[in-house]
């Protein structure tokens, strides 16, 4: 029997179960909607559609390097206690090993492993989402990475990866990058350089100074040194190559690589990096359990 990929994405919609299980269920039942969403619920795999509008901020972050590409992923779990599930933490990593080697877009990830993460959720019954990736790479060079507060080796709350060009020995660039992961997780960079800070964010601190250099009632060429001072400030705080390097304390980030280049004869070059902390920006459900356990009461 022929069936329609309209059919399948319908019934994946309805159920939350993967495409393959869904195309399957419709060719066991002959094309009946009906039975299909039975079959898949006498399988396990329509849990999925119960679970997805729970909220998922807890899970794990993970990272996979080989040589001169990585990946950072996010996927998210309802509860602390699902991240530390040994199937749920091979899973994470399953994810960014597949990010990493194939070098894949978030939407192209999302999609090729949707299927993987539907049936643990059949299984865990618990809503999961995979929420984010980053892919690196370097054309000579390394990408290191950083986990902070770990539950496994490369998978916990905190993951960074720094993308850094070089011909230097490859051990030697290791460690630079991981110094250079650690500072990102302590201080959180919001770009790598001035030029790559979001125009947004660069206009509304200018426009903060601008406020509270002109409550001053000094004269407008003044004003705008003030702002100038502010905004270099602002940037030295912000970007991570303008950062004092929280392992040296002395020199900036920028200044430790150069020093770091010239300490190995060659050049250094960091290309980018990426940092995700786990369910950042998630708003969290607050439960009041009290109330939950009257309401079923009344």
């Amino acid at each position: 029997m022929d069936i329609s990929s309209a059919d399948i994405k319908k019934l994946r919609d309805t159920t939350g179960a993967g495409m393959m299980d869904c195309k399957k269920a419709l060719a066991e039942t002959k094309g009946d909607f009906e039975a299909a969403i039975d079959f898949l619920r006498k399988k396990g795999l329509a849990l999925a559609a119960s679970k997805s509008g729970r909220v998922a901020a807890e899970g794990a972050v993970a990272v996979h390097v080989e040589g001169t590409k990585g990946a950072l992923i996010e996927l998210n779990s309802e509860t602390d206690f699902v991240a530390r599930n040994l199937d749920f933490q091979a899973l994470v990593k399953e994810i960014a090993t597949i990010a990493c080697k194939e070098q894949c877009d978030f939407d192209t990830l999302k999609s090729s492993t949707d299927m993987k993460v539907t049936e643990l959720v059949a299984t865990i019954k618990e809503n999961m989402q995979l929420r984010r990736s980053s892919v690196l790479s370097v054309s000579k060079g390394v990408v290191a990475s950083y986990i902070h507060n770990a539950y496994a080796p490369d998978l916990g709350k905190i993951g960074v990866l720094v993308a850094l060009e070089s011909s230097a020995a490859t051990d030697a660039l290791y460690a630079l990058g991981k110094k250079i992961a650690m500072h990102i997780a302590a201080v959180k960079p919001k770009a790598l350089t001035v030029e790559r800070l979001p125009a947004d964010i660069v206009a509304r601190e200018k426009a903060i100074f601008a406020d509270q250099a002109r409550e001053s009632g000094r004269p407008e060429e003044i004003i705008q040194k003030m702002i100038d001072g502010r905004m270099r400030k602002f940037y030295e705080e912000s970007v991570l190559l303008e950062q004092v390097f929280v392992l040296d304390g002395k020199l900036t980030v920028k200044e430790y690589i150069a020093a770091e280049a010239k300490q190995l004869a060659t050049d250094i070059v960091m290309k980018d990096y990426a940092y995700f902390v786990l369910g950042e920006g998630i708003e969290k459900e607050t439960v009041d359990f009290a109330a939950e356990v009257m309401a079923q009461i009344k």
